[in-house]
């Protein structure tokens, strides 16, 4: 049942099967993000005044620059300890999973899921400037890879698993089910496919209910219904999105700057960095610490004046590219969300002073702001959109808000050319998403569902009576083993040239025939195991200089020997085209 399961998932429209996988993978990483946001939530409780999960601002001036130090050095000798160890590097957070998909066909280790857990735990009880969702993202997408890799699925279908464990993260963490689905197809995928959209439409669903059960139905943030005054404020919203689409490109050029100048430092010395970098700006505006939704919700309440807004976009834009810049485990969706909202409410403030009683409120300001900065530095306007939605329960902030979300990423994309935050940061590692039409295309689809199963195997020298035999079947191909030749790369050959040579040759043949010698056409093979891709399979083809490929069980050397039974069909060049052109 499972091995019809998984062939079944090969195919590009496996849409009941995916379906069931993404109800699966989302109340798996909906119970992950419960058990991280507990975690984080009750350490918190203990020791902040007023047994708040925010409430860094009343700590002492020496524990707001000793807590985020302290956190920094900790995570830091974790790190260093575990990468001096051995095991490969540590790698976590979106900028990870989107690697492991570009790379690695969405295998997610667990040993850097651990890793994310306990490293971004401290980061945030430590009170850093870095948001849990990026963190979530991991975790979730990771928790989905891993439950795809227990059942050995196909890579195909791991793409749209590690989607499903995403939008199932940004769900739970948000209480946004709508946001997540559209942040995991224009950030994670970065494609809206019919067969994509359902399954991750279930696992964001299923999360969401499972953690409403925890944390309960409201919107993230509680404030009052806002609207546009007049639709005379449009022009200034123009305003609004060029201001902020600057300030995201600003805050994309940092943390790309600070990432590459740090990388030849010492982990721990770097973490320690930017923990006590951290403390200093806390030092000057406590609002810097933490994920700060509690600064968001004044903000978008009006309750918060000029001056500290403009401190806390400035502080929080150091204290933030720093940090991340710097190595520490942490997300950065937050931290955009509270820059943006400071940043649209001094432009709220400086409305009103402006035009004084004819123009929305200052908090009305910041909650497009809130949204303009995450689209402008996602470089995902739809899933900004919606989250603003979402966060605020707010309906009156849908075209005020298409409005600067397109402009802020307009302004940051083209006037200042940034890319989305994460393919910047990808490219700072040398490394690059493969994004174009084909390469998806062929990434959806698995090798089980294009391979030829008419084959069958022979000696390279073999008798009429032998080969009459082996013809009985009506082969396609025919897989010539050489288990007595050292070195030699196994062959394919068209079984209709071998009927070929027999019919005309049959009376001049003396002894065997050698099937490497006959006028026929002879194709070089390597071998893919079946649960790769169609675009992993053109890639081993260019790889490796050879048009057809043997699809085995399981991943297995490039070496017929011993391996018969393994084998389950054959994979050309001209089989990958023509399941392209089917489903172009």
């Amino acid at each position: 049942m499972l091995k019809r399961f998984r062939t079944r998932l090969a195919d590009v429209d496996a849409l009941p099967q995916l379906a069931i996988l993404g109800l699966l993978s989302g109340l798996l990483a909906g119970g992950v993000i419960i058990l991280f946001r507990l975690t984080i939530e009750y350490i918190q409780a203990g020791f902040l005044p007023g047994g708040g999960t925010e409430n860094y601002e009343d700590l002492s001036a020496t524990l707001r620059f000793l807590l985020p130090t302290a956190g920094g050095l900790l995570i830091g000798l974790i790190f260093h300890a575990l990468n001096t160890a051995g095991g490969g590097s540590i790698q976590v957070g979106i900028v990870h999973v989107l690697e492991r998909l570009a790379y690695h066909q969405g295998h997610l280790p667990l040993r850097n899921l651990v890793l994310q857990f306990v490293g971004a735990t401290i980061s945030l009880v430590s009170g850093h400037s870095v948001g849990r969702e990026g963190p979530g993202v991991h975790l979730g997408a990771a928790s989905s890879s891993l439950l795809g890799q227990s059942l050995r699925l196909p890579n195909n279908s791991m793409h749209t698993l590690v989607a499903c464990g995403a939008a199932a993260s940004i769900a739970a963490s948000f209480n946004t089910p709508i946001a997540g689905v559209v942040f995991a197809m224009e950030v994670i995928l970065m494609e809206y496919t019919i067969a994509g959209f359902a399954p991750v439409i279930l696992a964001a669903v299923s999360a969401t209910v499972l953690t409403r059960f925890v944390f309960g139905a409201e919107p993230a943030f509680s404030i009052p219904t806002l609207q546009l005054a007049s639709l005379y404020e449009l022009p200034y919203l123009l305003l609004m999105g060029l201001v902020i689409g600057a300030l995201a490109a600003g805050f994309i050029v940092s943390l790309k700057w600070i990432t590459k100048a740090s990388c030849k430092i010492v982990i721990w010395q770097r973490m320690t960095l930017a923990g006590a970098l951290t403390g200093l700006c806390a030092l000057l505006v406590p609002e810097v610490m933490g994920v700060g939704y509690d600064t968001v919700n004044q903000a978008m309440l009006g309750q918060i004046g000029l001056g500290v807004l403009f401190m806390v976009v400035l502080f929080k834009m150091i204290a933030t590219t720093v940090g991340l810049g710097l190595g520490l485990p942490g997300g950065l969706i937050g931290p955009t969300l509270v820059i943006g909202a400071a940043a649209g409410g001094m432009l709220g403030h400086f409305a009103e002073m402006l035009f004084p009683g004819q123009v929305a409120s200052p908090g009305f300001y910041a909650m497009l702001g809130m949204g303009a900065m995450m689209g402008a530095t996602l470089q995902a306007p739809l899933a900004a959109l919606l989250a603003m939605l979402e966060l605020t329960a707010n309906p009156n902030i849908i075209l005020p808000g298409m409005l600067a979300v397109v402009v802020s990423g307009i302004v940051s994309s083209h006037l200042f050319g940034r890319e989305s935050v994460f393919l910047t940061l990808l490219k700072a590692r040398g490394l690059d998403m493969r994004s174009d039409p084909v390469a998806q295309s062929l990434r959806r689809v698995g090798v089980a569902s294009a391979l030829d199963p008419s084959f069958v195997h022979a000696p390279r020298e073999l008798s009429i009576a032998a080969a009459d035999r082996l013809l009985e079947h009506q082969p396609l191909w025919i897989i010539i083993d050489n288990d007595n030749e050292k070195d030699k790369k196994p062959v394919l050959l068209v079984a209709a040239d071998l009927a070929l040579f027999i019919k005309t040759q049959r009376e001049t043949v003396e002894g065997k025939i050698d099937l490497l010698e006959i006028p026929a056409q002879r194709e070089n093979v390597a071998s893919i195991p079946q649960q790769a891709t169609l675009q992993e399979a053109l890639d081993l083809m260019n790889e490796k200089s050879v048009d057809a490929l043997y699809v085995n069980i399981t991943p297995a050397k490039n070496t017929l020997k011993n391996k018969k039974a393994d084998i389950i069909g054959i994979l050309t060049r001209e089989n990958v085209e023509a399941h392209y052109q089917r489903n172009i």
